[in-house]
């Protein structure tokens, strides 16, 4: 599933391209992806305007002139491709080749401008959706609600990792980075990555982190999310931006995916584990399981 950085990237695209243009048509092949009323989608996306679009987490907002918000999750395999006479954007899990060959069979849900442009949300796993509120009722969505905060905000520092994790102190650290009730929008890449550069193993007791640690911690998960959003995203299943490039994080990960290879820092062998029943990548050397306090 994409995480916080590649959700951001599709954003940032989407956030381009999209303000200022309004919408004449939307059409659906399958009701799941786009679980809409026909008279909601006539008379409060037909004709609309896009004002914006924002990130909550793992999900894209588009804000709309009629005070209406289109609310997408990606889930495992959506993606965004907008296409215009200039322009060719993909986002998600498309291929670059496949900007200019859509609609596709695994397109769910078409939507047209008053300029001839077109957005396109492709699923291929249908899992995916595309819903139409009332803006003032997007964040009462019980998902929404129940969100960390996010982890690059303003007013989240170390303090506020520390408050947030420590509501889970007797489960492991890494399942508790990965719970999205916790905070949002970090998945399995950020934190392998952010508990390496924080020498912390995954497997290791939120309780048993000390003060030092959740300081380091913090200043690895702000480091590694804002290098994988400036470098587009993980280059996983062929993520790309809205240039059509792939996302080349995972070119400077430094043990997630690297099992077999040596440790950076240190030169031992990076193992890939299983912790929270997600397979983990550690350094054995670096990252001992064991108290800090």
């Amino acid at each position: 599933m994409p995480e916080l950085p590649e959700v951001e990237t599709v954003r940032a695209g989407l956030a381009r391209l999209l303000p200022g243009r309004r919408i004449v048509a939307a059409e659906s092949d399958w009701p799941k992806s786009f679980p809409n009323a026909p008279a909601d989608v006539q008379q409060f996306l037909v004709g609309a305007e896009v004002l914006d679009v924002r990130r909550r987490a793992k999900v894209l907002l588009i804000g709309l002139s009629s005070r209406y918000s289109l609310v997408i999750h990606l889930k495992m395999t959506g993606q965004m491709v907008f296409r215009d006479h200039d322009v060719r954007f993909g986002a998600g899990h498309p291929t670059p080749s496949l900007v200019n060959r859509l609609p596709d069979s695994s397109t769910r849900v078409t939507i047209a401008f008053a300029d001839g442009s077109r957005l396109f949300f492709n699923d291929q796993r249908k899992f995916g959706w595309m819903r139409l509120l009332p803006t003032a009722e997007v964040m009462n969505l019980d998902f929404l609600r129940s969100v960390g905060p996010e982890p690059l905000s303003a007013n989240f520092d170390w303090k506020a990792l520390r408050e947030r994790l420590m509501r889970r102190r007797n489960s492991t650290v890494k399942a508790t980075l990965l719970d999205q009730t916790v905070v949002g929008g970090i998945g399995n890449i950020y934190a392998d990555e952010a508990l390496w550069g924080a020498r912390v193993h995954p497997a290791m007791t939120v309780g048993d982190l000390s003060t030092r640690q959740f300081h380091v911690l913090y200043d690895e998960l702000v480091s590694v999310l804002r290098l994988a959003i400036k470098k587009g995203g993980s280059t996983d299943r062929n993520y790309v931006d809205a240039e059509g490039r792939m996302g080349s994080y995972l070119s400077f990960a430094r043990v997630f995916r690297r099992e077999g290879q040596s440790c950076p820092r240190c030169g031992h062998i990076i193992q890939k584990i299983r912790v929270a029943g997600r397979g983990t990548h550690i350094c054995p050397h670096c990252q001992k399981l064991r108290s800090a306090k």
